[in-house]
């Protein structure tokens, strides 16, 4: 019977089919959440403009700067964005970062690096943007060219996108559940990957703004069978981390009236909800924002 199941699930394309999956997959919760995905995403501004020079703002779904709040930027070091573009998370991360921190910005497509370059250029001081490097690099293969070499790493890894997809019939009529399986392929690559980029007593933070557990729980349950020395952080640690973050960010973060968005963001963070492996902010019921999917992880010590 499963394996009929999964037969069909494989076959379903399309909006018919889209609609079917993730129907099935919320059941009498879909329509809300599909509901909310058809509306504006919740907005925060990023401001560095109050570190001189001509800093412009960037505009930026709040559930995406929560999961990057979380993650764990030490003074020292070396921080790896492995799949940057546009640029938001590399901004919240340089905005976090003491003068003896070096981040590594990388994009697979040398057109959106072009983009994540001119983010960078264009949002943050020169003195910061001095401590940023770019790449165009396959963050798949980098684990072939280097060590465990970074201290935090955050993958934003490719996903299904379906706040997208629902927004543009295009998208919607190619989307196929055979695409899901494909993604999470892809996805344990780059996961891999990055964790053996991390230096033991590391932190990676991994997350999606898909809605489908197998891009998501599915894909890090695998790091936990295949690497003894991972260890998920629970929901009370993230927090922690993001409010220590939030006190010491070097910029503003607005929200959508101009204020302050400190308190909010704790608020659309808390909103979040607990799943196997990590935590997923839902727009149904985060006011707006994501879907984001987030899992952060430690990497323990050799000796632990």
């Amino acid at each position: 019977m499963k394996q009929k199941d999964a037969a069909i699930k494989q076959k379903l394309s399309g909006g018919a089919g889209f609609e079917g999956y993730y129907s099935a997959l919320f059941k009498e919760r879909w329509q809300s959440l599909k509901s909310a995905l058809g509306q504006e995403p919740l907005y925060v501004t990023l401001d560095f403009s109050g570190g001189g020079g001509s800093c412009q703002p960037y505009y930026m779904d709040a559930a995406s700067v929560c999961a990057a709040l979380c993650l764990p930027v030490t003074s020292g070091g070396k921080v790896l964005d492995m799949c940057a573009a546009p640029g938001g998370k590399s901004l919240v991360l340089a905005g976090g970062m003491g003068e003896d921190t070096l981040l590594y910005s990388n994009e697979l497509s040398a057109d959106r690096k072009k983009r994540l370059d001119k983010v960078l250029d264009d949002c943050i001081p020169v003195d910061r943007r001095n401590h940023v490097i770019t790449s165009c690099s396959d963050g798949a293969t980098w684990c072939r060219r280097e060590g465990e070499a970074f201290a935090s790493i955050l993958l934003d890894a490719p996903c299904s996108s379906e706040r997208h997809v629902l927004a543009d019939g295009k998208y919607l009529s190619q989307w196929s559940a055979s695409r899901i399986k494909s993604l999470a392929t892809r996805q344990w690559a780059l996961l891999s990957s990055a964790w053996r980029l991390l230096a033991p007593g590391g932190f990676l933070l991994y997350a999606t703004c898909a809605l489908s557990p197998d891009e998501n729980d599915g894909v890090v349950s695998r790091l936990f069978k295949k690497f003894p020395d991972a260890f998920q952080l629970k929901k009370a640690e993230a927090r922690g981390f993001m409010a220590g973050r939030l006190d010491s960010f070097q910029g503003q973060i607005l929200g959508p009236d101009g204020s302050k968005a400190l308190d909010s963001l704790l608020g659309t963070f808390d909103s979040a909800e607990e799943t196997g492996f990590g935590l997923h902010l839902r727009p149904d019921t985060c006011g707006g924002a994501g879907p984001l999917y987030f899992s952060l992880l430690h990497k323990l010590l050799k000796d632990s």
